[in-house]
């Protein structure tokens, strides 16, 4: 078997903070141009049913309406999706498709981008725990340092944002993020000294990005309706502008948007109202349907892992 050769640690923090900030990789907020993007491969993607409907309530309720599953449209979705990065300039890196990982397509679940390095998390469902070794073989391969691995208890990806350089929020349900992982996250962060927001959510709402989600600098998608209004508060209190988004939107992964700078960002069909808000701003938005993707349960920004983004 050939051995990967990598001088990236599976450690790079250091513990007490003064961690190295990279220059090749790593992002210092949500919203900086992005350069590099991690997404899943769509091929062996498809729904994983009652065996994942415990973990989400959007799962739930595609099951209750009884739609299927259809790979074709699934492929040329993901394929617009791919397109609409490449035509913003992003680089497009994919993780290898495996029969037993089929929602590894959902790449932010199973890591994030710090400053210093990736995080590989510990996903709560068992039929999907598995993807940290794709994951570890993406980064050792790339030679990217991996900042550490979550090791207290469920968290996934979506419930760490960086909303600006120094600033990040963690969300946990208690669930999927549990409140001692994510506040072994947070050490770990305000040890660098990040400031930290936690935002206990219910696990109905499965992720802090399905209701705030960054489009610019000092521009943040919310949903009011979900969000704690004391999270509302502190977004404002940093003078960032609000831009609402429906709880009918919302529940559709309307709200879960990529920014990819230069006053573009990332969203689906599924935000109508959200997209003609962002346009009237002068931004450009690409919208395709990710229909297949977000009835089983994550939109574009759970479907991406930003590897390096300009700083902020």
């Amino acid at each position: 078997m050939a051995m990967i050769e990598t001088t990236s640690p599976l450690r790079a923090r250091v513990p007490g903070g003064g961690s190295k900030v990279l220059e090749r990789w790593g992002i210092d907020s949500e919203y900086g141009t992005l350069r590099d993007v991690l997404l899943g491969s769509p091929e062996r993607f498809r729904w994983l049913g009652e065996e994942n409907a415990q973990y989400s309530a959007l799962v739930r309720e595609t099951l209750r309406r009884g739609y299927r599953f259809d790979r074709g449209l699934a492929l040329r979705q993901h394929a617009e999706m791919v397109d609409a990065y490449r035509q913003a300039g992003v680089a497009v890196h994919l993780l290898d498709a495996r029969e037993e990982t089929a929602y590894g397509v959902y790449a932010r679940d199973s890591n994030f981008m710090t400053p210093f390095g990736a995080v590989v998390t510990q996903l709560a469902s068992p039929r999907r725990r598995g993807e940290y070794a794709n994951v570890l073989r993406f980064y050792l391969e790339h030679d990217i340092p991996i900042y550490d691995l979550v090791s207290a208890g469920n968290f996934e990806g979506g419930d760490f944002n960086m909303i600006e350089p120094g600033c990040v929020l963690i969300g946990y349900t208690g669930l999927r993020g549990e409140e001692v992982s994510a506040r072994q996250v947070g050490g770990w962060m305000e040890a660098e000294g990040i400031e930290v927001r936690y935002a206990p959510i219910d696990e109905y709402y499965v992720h802090i990005d399905l209701m705030v989600c960054m489009l610019a600098e000092k521009l943040c998608a919310v949903c009011l309706d979900t969000t704690d209004p004391e999270i509302v508060d502190w977004l404002q209190a940093k003078k960032i502008e609000i831009v609402p988004v429906s709880f009918r939107e919302t529940m559709t992964l309307g709200c879960n948007v990529v920014a990819l700078g230069n006053d573009s960002v990332l969203s689906t069909t599924a935000a109508p109202e959200l997209n003609a808000r962002l346009r009237a701003l002068g931004m450009t938005v690409y919208d395709p349907d990710m229909s297949q993707f977000q009835l089983a349960g994550g939109g574009v920004h759970c479907m991406c892992q930003p590897l390096r983004r300009d700083p902020a």
